[in-house]
């Protein structure tokens, strides 16, 4: 609905001969003033309901505890982890280049805020003509000179009187809200993948380690399977099989070396610096500590995960631009004006007499474009139900994401503790069926099975203890980050 208000009276010192064009600019200046005081008949639009039901707790959610803090890489206590992913969240080029895409969004949302203000513009000319000399009959009189000055003012003015520019404005600001929370989710997304390459890199340098002392072992059973064989209580083959068992274990190095390679170039990439230039001390997993993450309640992940946020401000973007592409329906109200002085002699240019002015009121109402403007409110409609989709499932694909996590540490943990179990009475087997070998009461082939089974235990429990700090990292990850109360625009800092 329309609301109007009444509109001052407007004062104007008229001249002779300027009454009727006086009162046809008033005229024009009362409707500006009309639809500037009335705020016009904006065509609002509300944001869509997306209709789902959030669920009151996750599945595998434990006790209530503190929530992570925004630096939650600090919680797994290294400093070596904590200063890469300080230095990837200041030097990640594609954090730079989400910053980037926020300021080109600024500017788009300046420009769209351009047509809610009147433009102005000034002219300064000086003209000079020459008439031909020939008249008619013949005759020839040298012609005339003519030289006109003028410095002029123009100014335009679209009367937003059904919010398409506003709307438009709302557009281009939420597009920039969007890019404010997609750099949320590119350097949520940089930071968890730093820890990750980091764990990873971890993970085989204690492979590399197992895998050596692994090799050392088998070469004393070799040691000792060759001293059996000279005694005569061995055989030939007997060798033969740790002699694979001993090659086998070196094998498995080279390859556990390329991995550690390519997760610490993956950490340079993240970084942004030359391979050659980062070099990780690691150390162990065991020197990692394991944080309890309390998951929140699911409601809190709609105001916390950026991605949620994102697609939020991508759906109220495509609503304003759904009112911008109704208005395109209605009347087009454009003011337009012009004044200055004009004079053929520059010293009089600026003489009361000298002064002209002219005032253009126009209104342009669509009646035939083939289906343009309804084509583009059908699509920008289409549009908003997909993005609306979109954010129903984003939505929906966040509760499971930390259910999946929360699931994963929590299998990952048991995993842990049978594995440590298993080592346990690996370790045990095979150095009782080494004394055994050494004493001359073990067969060979029950040293090479607790050997093997011991070798792969080893490496089983690595992968455990692996599996659950990602699954951790993917907690966070699927929170969104550290916990703080969230404005209505993303911080700075995950």
């Amino acid at each position: 609905m329309c609301v109007t208000q009444d509109v001052p009276a407007i004062a104007v010192r008229r001249s002779p001969g300027a009454t009727t064009r006086t009162r046809r600019a008033a005229r024009w200046l009362a409707v500006a003033g009309l639809a500037a005081g009335s705020g016009a008949c904006v065509l609002t639009q509300d944001l869509p309901d997306p209709a789902l039901d959030v669920p009151t707790q996750y599945k595998y959610a434990g006790k209530a505890d503190a929530p992570p803090s925004l630096d939650w890489w600090r919680s797994f206590r290294s400093a070596e982890l904590t200063q890469l992913v300080e230095e990837a969240h200041t030097v990640n080029l594609d954090i730079a280049a989400a910053v980037s895409r926020i300021v080109q969004a600024d500017a788009q949302a300046r420009q769209a805020g351009a047509a809610l203000l009147p433009s102005l513009s000034g002219t300064g000319q000086e003209a000079y003509s020459r008439t031909s000399g020939s008249s008619a009959s013949g005759l020839t009189n040298g012609g005339r000179e003519v030289v006109n000055y003028q410095a002029s003012l123009s100014a335009s003015y679209q009367l937003d009187f059904w919010g398409q520019n506003r709307d438009a404005l709302q557009t281009a600001e939420e597009t920039a809200n969007a890019n404010r929370f997609d750099r949320d989710v590119v350097a949520l997304t940089t930071l968890a993948g730093v820890a990750n390459a980091y764990f990873q890199v971890l993970a085989s340098q204690d492979r590399i380690r197992t895998s050596q002392r692994n090799i050392a072992s088998a070469q004393r059973i070799l040691d000792a399977v060759r001293e059996r064989r000279k005694a005569g209580t061995g055989t030939d083959l007997d060798v033969a099989q740790q002699e694979s068992v001993l090659a086998n274990q070196k094998a498995l190095v080279p390859p556990l070396r390329q991995t550690l390679d390519q997760n610490v170039n993956a950490l340079a990439v993240l970084v942004s610096r030359p391979p050659e230039s980062v070099r990780v001390l690691g150390g162990s997993l065991n020197r990692i500590a394991i944080p309890r993450v309390t998951p929140g309640l699911p409601s809190e992940l709609l105001t916390q995960r950026p991605d949620i946020r994102r697609q939020e401000a991508q759906l109220a973007s495509a609503t304003a631009n759904v009112g911008n592409a109704r208005a395109q329906f209605f009347p087009t109200i454009q003011l337009t004006g012009n004044g200055g002085y004009q004079s053929s002699a520059l010293v009089s240019l600026f003489q009361p007499h000298a002064a002209f002015f002219q005032l253009v009121g126009s209104a342009t109402q669509p009646i035939f474009d083939g289906g343009r403007i309804l084509g583009n409110f059908e699509f920008a409609k289409a549009r908003q139900d997909e993005l609306l989709q979109t954010y129903r499932k984003t939505i929906i694909q966040s509760f499971a994401d930390v259910d999946n996590a929360l699931f994963s540490i929590k299998q990952t943990t048991i995993r842990l503790q049978l594995q440590r179990d298993v080592l346990n009475a690996s370790r045990r087997a095979f150095d009782l069926s080494e004394q055994q070998l050494r004493a001359g009461t073990a067969d060979i082939v029950t040293v090479l099975n607790t050997q093997l089974t011991l070798f792969q235990a080893e490496d089983a429990l690595l992968q455990a203890q692996l599996g659950r700090l990602l699954a951790i990292v993917s907690l966070y990850q699927a929170l969104g980050g550290g916990w703080e109360p969230r404005m209505e625009k993303p911080v700075n800092a995950l």
